[in-house]
């Protein structure tokens, strides 16, 4: 099993990306009633920021999920908890598609290992939707720490928190 990642093309990858994110299982994206246009402005304007990326993952080639990185200190999660130095907030979108078992371990083991190959990052925080039971799931499977819930005023999200390995939270 190969797993890449390449910067997301919005004017390219648009259709794919509107066909992920307008689906029920995406709702707590907060775009499934957004048009293709609407999507792609989304991206677009990521694209445009320096402390935002979305990438589109690949599996042998294939693209299977979105992962997008933000810098806490400049997005609404900032607000929320007290940013450290070192902090990469995280966001991770499995496509539908049959998996094998394991397969979304193997995913977070290449994300979370491409995050901290940057030695500036020293703590990936994520805030999934407290009603996304599988998401809460997978964070404290990666060994990530659940802190506490806090509004975003589009959803109410539970914050986790993952040391780079070998340090504390």
């Amino acid at each position: 099993m190969t797993l890449s990642m390449r910067p997301v093309r919005p004017d390219d990858d648009a259709a794919l990306l509107h066909e992920w994110v307008t689906q029920e299982r995406a709702r707590f994206w907060g775009m499934t009633d957004k048009s293709l246009e609407e999507v792609r402005d989304v991206y677009a304007y990521l694209d445009s920021l320096a402390t935002h990326h979305a990438y589109l993952v690949h599996h042998d080639g294939v693209p299977i999920a979105i992962f997008q990185t933000y810098e806490p200190a400049h997005d609404p999660v900032g607000e929320v908890y007290a940013v450290r130095e070192g902090d990469l907030g995280a966001h991770l979108f499995v496509a539908p598609g049959e998996r094998v078992p394991g397969f979304t371990g193997r995913l977070a083991a290449f994300l979370v290992e491409t995050l901290f190959a940057d030695p500036a990052v020293h703590r990936v925080v994520c805030e999934p939707d407290v009603l996304n039971a599988a998401s809460l799931r997978r964070v404290e499977q990666i060994g990530a720490e659940l802190g506490p819930e806090v509004d975003l005023g589009w959803k109410r999200a539970r914050l986790a928190f993952l040391p780079r390995p070998g340090q504390a939270s």
